[in-house]
This record gives C-alpha cells, structure tokens and sequence, in this order.
C-alpha cells in the first residue's frame, strides 16, 4: 500500500560500540564469575564466558530511540499508529533495524452535500404521555403492608421456603423473610403464580418442575418447595396532583393539562435526540460509501484496541475486571476483537471523511479561537485550562477536535 514505508536505519561505528561497552556494564553487575567480585569482572573475560550476542539485546535499547528519530525524519510523514521494528542484522560492529511506518491512508472525497438524507420531527402520541405518566406514577408508588386481602399479581410476598428434591434439602433452596415480587419472575415458573391467593401466615406446598434449561443437575427434576407468606406489601400509586408534580421536580406546574404537556416536551425531546444522532449516522453513512480510501489492517487494529480499553475502563467504573468478565461470558480476546471490528472500521471511515470535509473546507481556527474553546471547556468540566490541556495532550488535539465538529456541522447542514 502507498501509506506504508519500509526505512532501514543502521547504527555503528562509536554509537553501536558505546551502547555495547553500556550493555556491558549493566550485564556484569547481575552475573558472577569465579575469581571476580560482582560486576568487576573485564570486558573480555565477561566476552569469553558469555560472548558478545549477550550483550546484543541490551544494546539495542541504548540505541534504538534514536534509530526511530532517524527513521521519522527519513519518512517525513507523520506515522498514525506506532511503527513496528525488526532487527534486519546485527553483529559486533552494527545494527540494522528495519521500521514499518504506516500513515494516513490517501483519501478521494466523493459527495458529501446534497445527499437528500431524511430529517424526520419527533412526534409524541397520547398513548405515550399515558405511558410515561404510569411509569412515573410507579417511580413514587409507595410499597406498603397490606393488613387484608391475599396475594395478587404486583404485590411483594415476604415468604419464607424450604426446597426439596428427592425427598432432600435443595443446596441453596432456602430462604427467610424472602421479599418476592410476584410477577418479576424471579422463581422457576409456577412458583409465583402458585402463590397468588394465598393470606399472610398460610403455607402452601408448590409441586413443580425444574426448566429443561436449568443448571444440569437440577434441569427437569420435580422439586418440592414449603412457602410460608409471612407478609404481604403493596405498591400505591400516588395521585396526579400538585403535590405529585413538585415531588417530580416541577415547581411551576399547577394543572394536569400543564403537567401532560410537559411531559409530552420531556418525550419530544428525547425522541428527537434519538431522530438526530440517527441523522447525523445517516449523513456519515451515505458520505463515507462515496468515499473512497483503503485502510489498512493495523489501523484497524489499532481503533479495536483503543475500543478494548476503553470497554475495560468501562468494566472497571462497575468494580468488573475484564478477565472476570471473560469468564463469565465465555467472550475470549479474539471474540471481543472480531465483535469490535466492524465498528471500528466504521470509527476510521467517519473520522478520515471529517478529516477530508474539513480541508476540502479549507476549516482552520485562530490560536486566540481555540484559547477561548480550550477556557469553555475546562470551566465545563471545572477543572483549569493546565488540567485539560494535560488531559487532551496539547491545545492542537482542541484544535483538531473543534475542526471535526465544523466539518460534522457542514455535513448535516448540507444534507
């Protein structure tokens, strides 16, 4: 491919001999020779007993910086993801390292206006406003003893329960003052059902049956359970009143007309965020596929590991650790990879068709336009400019990012 550059870069004469003579020194401090305290032993004798290869490895650290600066100015492009090395030769007099640089893909910008994308309104149903009033109703709803009556579909049934298989305890098939909703479906079927019916203080014996997809020793036995309901709550809904709104958060609201109007901007609102990102893919989408570019396999690569750790910073904010999470879900490395790849090429694609938006728009910020970005942002965050720019790498990635946010603007505002 174009992109990728081959550069070898020898070093040797005094640089190659002095980072040996290092590798030396640091490799004789940790061996001992007989006849020699730690690390005294001279250069040939060390040579002698060892050989020179020894010192190779460690020798190339010394040098290797340098030969990649040598290799970055010889390419004179920027690579995008991290060269790789090999050692093409190496002997006592030079090293030949042989770097691969990749970088940014040539990129032939196809259409990117006028792409007739359909923008849809977001539009709000009764049934909807219904909806989300019930769910709110249920948010407040109040779990309360119910002193009369039995257990019905929707209340929490405080039981106590003895499993049996076999005519033997069930391993973990007890509970105390065990709170059930019934209707969750927490149990094996027919076990809550079973319940429904019955008064605070009743035991009843449920007969039923391990599902087929249970754990293996247990699928499709028969299973006695001994429940005593020992207490019965209900959920109360509250009513739609003013006080019912303030609880809500809405201070100002004095009438339902008001309060179900709200909430119909509450469901607009959500909705056309939904409508919008869907355009804004739509947009990147129909561009990108007139796009043409060839991106290679390590850039690839390279998204679907940034993704990686950013899924396990995720696990990790939920106390998950990403090998425990692989164990759990039987989801190998190379299963997460390929799973991540398709969107990752996807990121590559919508990122170098903003790139080519932005210079076909010959898109550039002053130094003062990003100063004033760089402070909105921070105080955003409340942290200080120091902070953020610490953060971001430099004030050239705001700059870079606030390019990619004009170039996204141009694309939905022509389309």
């Amino acid at each position: 491919m174009k992109n990728v550059l081959e550069i070898e870069i020898t070093t040797k004469g005094e640089k190659w001999s002095n980072a040996l003579d290092k590798a030396y020194k640091k490799k004789n401090k940790e061996v001992k020779i007989e006849g020699f305290r730690k690390g005294m032993a001279p250069k040939n004798i060390f040579i002698n007993k060892f050989g020179i290869e020894s010192l190779y490895m460690d020798a190339v650290d010394y040098v290797l910086d340098e030969a990649y600066k040598d290799a970055l100015k010889k390419a004179k492009e920027t690579p995008v993801i991290e060269p790789t090395v090999d050692i093409v030769a190496i002997s006592e007099k030079e090293v030949t390292f042989k770097f691969k640089i990749i970088t940014k893909p040539e990129v032939t910008l196809g259409d990117y206006k006028g792409l007739k994308v359909k923008k849809e309104t977001a539009k709000v149903s009764k049934e909807e406003i219904d909806d989300e009033i019930a769910k709110l109703k249920n948010q407040l709803a109040e779990i309360v003893p119910k002193t009369k009556g039995v257990v019905e579909k929707g209340n929490t049934a405080v039981i106590d329960f003895d499993g049996y298989v076999d005519g033997k305890a069930l391993d973990g098939g007890k509970g105390e003052n065990y709170p059930l909703e019934i209707g969750s479906n927490t149990f094996i079927p027919g076990f809550e059902e079973g319940l429904i019916g019955t008064h605070i203080g009743e035991e009843k014996e449920l007969n039923l049956k391990f599902p087929d997809n249970y754990v293996e020793n247990l699928k499709g036995k028969d299973v006695l359970f001994k429940v005593t309901v020992k207490e019965i709550k209900e959920r109360v809904i509250p009513e739609v009143n003013e006080e019912f709104y303030k609880d809500l958060g809405f201070e100002n609201i004095k009438t339902e007309e008001e309060f179900r109007k709200e909430v119909e901007n509450v469901i607009k609102e959500r909705k056309q965020a939904d409508l919008d990102d869907a355009f804004i893919e739509d947009c990147l989408s129909k561009a990108s596929e007139s796009m043409k570019v060839e991106i290679n396999e390590e850039i690839i690569d390279e998204e679907v590991h940034r993704m990686i750790h950013q899924f396990e910073e995720q696990l990790s904010m939920q106390g998950i650790k990403l090998d425990d999470y692989a164990k759990i879900t039987g989801m190998t490395h190379e299963k997460l990879h390929e799973q991540m790849e398709p969107e990752a090429i996807k990121r590559v694609k919508y990122r170098y068709l903003l790139e080519a938006i932005a210079e076909a728009e010959k898109i550039d910020f002053t130094k003062k336009e990003v100063e004033e970005k760089t402070k909105e942002m921070a105080d955003n965050y409340g942290i200080s400019v120091d902070e953020l720019l610490k953060a971001y790498g430099s004030d050239e990635v705001v700059k870079y990012d606030m390019k990619m946010h004009r170039a996204l603007e141009i694309l939905k505002e022509n389309n």
